[in-house]
């Protein structure tokens, strides 16, 4: 047993050298007992009201909760026995729960007289049942010990000196007083004992470290542990003070993991239906990830199912149906007008598109034979594997009601030109759900935040006063919103700023901004982590390069955000948009719905001075004098290969000073005599020449990384190991997994403009050849010149498709349902 720090326990006297009655006993035994903070095996007393509390000192073990035992050789040597005859387990019968703020506890039968006599505020179960030490009035729980070293008959009453029943002995003598405490406490007991069908249930009300130790200990006896486990629990932490609140914790939601690979099973099989259909096998993997445990028999009873894979065209799944149905199966079949119909909406929305208007829908049908379009997008609808929308129309205005009413029967009414009909749109489930959750959670943040006033400028009293706030401005105009992030911070509020781009993170970070990307914030890799209701602990957030946020990405981001916390989306309208499905910087800033702000921050020198031309459809010629700007004018692709290589391996570096790790090299797109294959190619001959001993890659090749689809990293490569590649990105290490190095790997010196968004390089060349025009357009040039912050080249090969793309190439409208949703659950307001 312990001993309160700081006091020493009084010394144990056996009961037969000390003169006197047992009340007499207890009454002197008061002064040194009243008061204590907890008996000698550190038990605390239960606080009265208003009386101050006694925390128990640093370097006394904590024993709340702990199975109280004797820790003399000689009681363990010789345990007693209850009267009912029941041996002694060690553990405790089980009592009524106390009072509230009395804590429950019990004496061991094994209790020897020493452990009474010094002074133990402990109870027995028959006062706790009568309550004496449980009523408003008590100093101090009884101590309801045995005389006699252990049987209950011979317990003594309550240590103020009264009756067991609470009555003052004042009337009657000593004698008088023991003998009815004592009779009270047997038929206490026998009253118990007459309740009790069966043994007693122990260890019922434990808990804690002692419910822990008997729960291991029975496990041992039953032989589903060892007894070795019993050591190999930790030791327990000490417990705080009362009076000390626990921090509040938050809940860091796990990484996202990664799908699991199909069964063996299941893929042998798979590949079995694609043999005798003549797919190559190659499908195999996908397929079995995509259609799960049941893949081929979904395979084999539908064909079509193989446009589930990504890069399988209606060609090839209506040979392979072919293959596996015979000729019978015609362009009509149910099967494969709905696997058509699920596949050019999944092709919308790599184009953008959260839905196609129903007449788009039956021309794609059309154009791929379906022989009545009509019935099978009815036919999709009805299988529930599409979804069909038809906004409202906006109600007539009462005003122009009466109007009419007050035109008169003779009179002849204007006629009102029929406002159109709301597009009828078909769309997935998936971007559906995504676009309807996304307005909800923007309405919520509109309608629960406090309105307050914050002094600054424009941006920061906006903010103060609304939960939904719309920055728009180059690539300067970044400063503000970061600013007011650090504003914000100063009041005690909980902010963070996230980018879409880890490059662009680290800009950031020379100005002190506290910044996560977006994707670690979500994935709980960065940030404040999550409450136990799945929220962020954030007061305001912050979210730069908002034209990048598809619509599952921002109603993910918005749904993790709590109640009255501020949002903030800033951003440059004139970018090219998210690479994934919907445009929400674009909807919610035609919406209407919250402030808008417009920086006024111009972008500084030549650039900036480029840039904003091209904005406004303009593509000026600007004054360079420090050769920012250099155009190199090519005739062919083979030629823009070549002028580009030698820009990045020697003119940039050697006339600008800026070396070759730090220009970016942009182009349209993929494929092509120019496209980002055949440049990385060249470059990667020229920069790190190697013959690509892991997987097509060497150490030092600079890579883009996709670890979800439409989010790039750039790095390079530092080492390979049965596990994967391991990269270099800014100042982390990712590891590729082996599985993962062909989809999602590419080599990095020359990206598209969509992955280069939300991201800037001290120098930039743009390869513009002959065979790009028709991937031009004013956003796309627009992003692609805006990534350079010191030096851009323009290798040129396009004439003057460049000029008409500016003034004239305006990007494909996205169709989606963001815009209405928001307008119908906000009314519109004038900003």
């Amino acid at each position: 047993m312990t001993e309160p720090s700081g006091e020493t326990a009084p010394e144990a006297v056996p009961p037969t050298d000390r003169p006197g009655t047992a009340a007499e006993r207890v009454a002197e035994e008061k002064p040194e007992t009243a008061g204590r903070p907890g008996a000698d095996d550190g038990a605390t007393t239960p606080e009265e009201p208003g009386t101050p509390e006694h925390p128990r000192a640093d370097d006394t073990p904590d024993t709340t909760g702990r199975p109280e035992t004797d820790e003399s050789p000689e009681a363990a040597e010789d345990p007693t026995t209850p009267e009912d005859g029941t041996p002694d387990t060690g553990e405790r019968p089980e009592t009524e729960a106390p009072v509230a703020g009395d804590e429950a506890r019990t004496v061991a039968d094994g209790e020897t007289g020493a452990d009474r006599e010094s002074g133990a505020d402990e109870e027995t179960e028959a006062d706790r049942e009568s309550g004496a030490a449980d009523g408003p009035d008590a100093e101090e729980p009884h101590a309801g010990v045995a005389a006699d070293g252990g049987t209950p008959d011979a317990t003594e009453p309550g240590a103020d000196g009264g009756t067991a029943d609470g009555g003052s002995s004042g009337d009657l003598s000593d004698a008088q007083v023991e003998l009815a405490a004592q009779r009270e406490l047997r038929a206490k007991i026998a009253a118990r004992k007459a309740e009790k069908d069966g043994p007693l249930a122990s260890g019922a009300k434990l808990s804690g470290t002692a419910a822990d130790l008997l729960a291991a200990v029975r496990a041992v006896e039953g032989g589903a542990a060892s007894g070795s486990s019993l050591y190999e629990a930790p030791e327990p932490a000490t417990r705080r003070p009362a009076a000390e609140a626990a921090p509040e914790m938050t809940v860091r939601p796990p990484a996202p993991e990664r799908p699991a690979a199909p069964a063996p099973g299941t893929t042998a099989a798979v590949r079995e239906v694609l043999a005798e259909g003549g797919a190559p096998e190659s499908l195999a993997v996908p397929v079995a990830a995509a259609l799960g445990e049941g893949a081929a028999a979904v395979l084999r009873e539908d064909p079509w199912q193989l446009l589930t894979v990504a890069g399988v065209k209606p060609e090839q799944a209506d040979g392979f149906a072919r293959a596996l149905l015979g000729p019978a199966t015609g362009p009509g079949d149910p099967r494969r007008t709905v696997a058509l119909t699920v596949w050019l909406l999944e092709r919308a929305a790599l184009q953008g598109h959260t839905a196609l208007e129903i007449q788009a829908v039956r021309a794609g049908l059309a154009g791929h034979a379906v022989p009545d379009p009509e019935e099978a997008v009815e036919t999709a609808v009805s299988e529930a594997a599409v979804l069909v929308f038809q906004e409202e129309e906006t109600a007539q205005d009462p005003e122009d009601d009466q109007l009419d009413e007050d035109a008169g029967e003779g009179a002849a009414a204007p006629a009102a030109e029929p406002e159109p009909a709301a597009p009828v749109l078909l769309g997935l489930d998936r971007y559906a759900l995504a676009e309807e959750s996304l307005a909800d959670g923007l309405a919520r943040l509109v309608r629960t935040a406090a309105a307050d006033t914050w002094e600054g400028g424009e941006l920061e009293r906006a903010a103060g006063a609304h939960g939904l706030v719309l920055h728009t401005g180059g690539e300067a105009s970044r400063a503000e919103p970061v600013a007011l992030a650090a504003a914000a911070r100063a009041r005690g509020l909980r902010t963070l700023v996230a980018v879409h781009a880890d490059a662009g993170r680290r800009a950031l970070g020379t100005t002190g901004a506290d910044a996560v990307t977006v994707g670690a914030l979500l994935s709980g890799a960065a940030g404040p982590g999550r409450d136990e209701d799945g929220a962020f602990a954030l007061d305001l957030l912050v979210v730069l390069d908002a034209p990048q946020l598809d619509v599952e990405t921002g109603a993910m981001l918005v749904e993790s955000l709590p109640d009255s916390c501020r949002l903030v989306l800033s951003g440059d309208p004139e970018v090219l948009g998210a690479p994934g499905a919907g445009r929400v910087f674009t909807d919610v800033l035609a919406a209407r719905v919250c402030p808008r702000v417009a920086s006024r921050v111009p972008d500084p020198g030549p650039l900036g001075e480029l840039v904003s031309g091209i904005g406004v459809g303009e593509l000026n010629q600007v004054e360079a004098p420090g050769k920012e700007i250099v155009i190199v004018p090519v005739r062919d692709a083979g030629e823009a290969v070549h002028r580009t290589v030698q820009l990045v391996a020697d003119s940039v570096p050697r006339a600008i000073g800026v070396p070759s790790e730090q220009t970016q090299v942009v182009t349209v797109g993929h494929g092509g005599s120019a496209g980002t294959r055949a440049l990385n190619a060249a470059l990667k001959q020229r920069l790190n020449p190697g013959p690509g001993r892991f997987g097509g890659y060497d150490p030092g090749d600079r890579v883009a990384y996709a670890p979800v689809p439409g989010r790039t990293v750039t790095g390079t490569v530092l080492s390979a190991d049965p596990e994967g590649l391991r990269l270099r990105c800014g100042d982390d290490e990712l590891l590729v997994p082996r599985d993962r190095v062909e989809p999602a790997l590419r080599h990095g010196w020359a990206l598209t403009a969509h992955q280069a968004a939300g991201a800037r390089w001290p120098a930039v060349v743009v390869v513009l050849p002959g065979d790009a025009t028709g991937g031009l357009s004013r956003p796309w040039v627009y992003t692609a010149f805006g990534r350079a912050e010191r030096h851009l080249s323009v290798v040129h090969g396009v004439d003057q498709a460049l000029a008409r793309a500016v003034a004239e190439g305006v990007a494909p409208e996205r169709t989606t349902r963001l815009r209405p949703l928001l307008e119908g659950l906000l009314a519109p307001e004038e900003q």
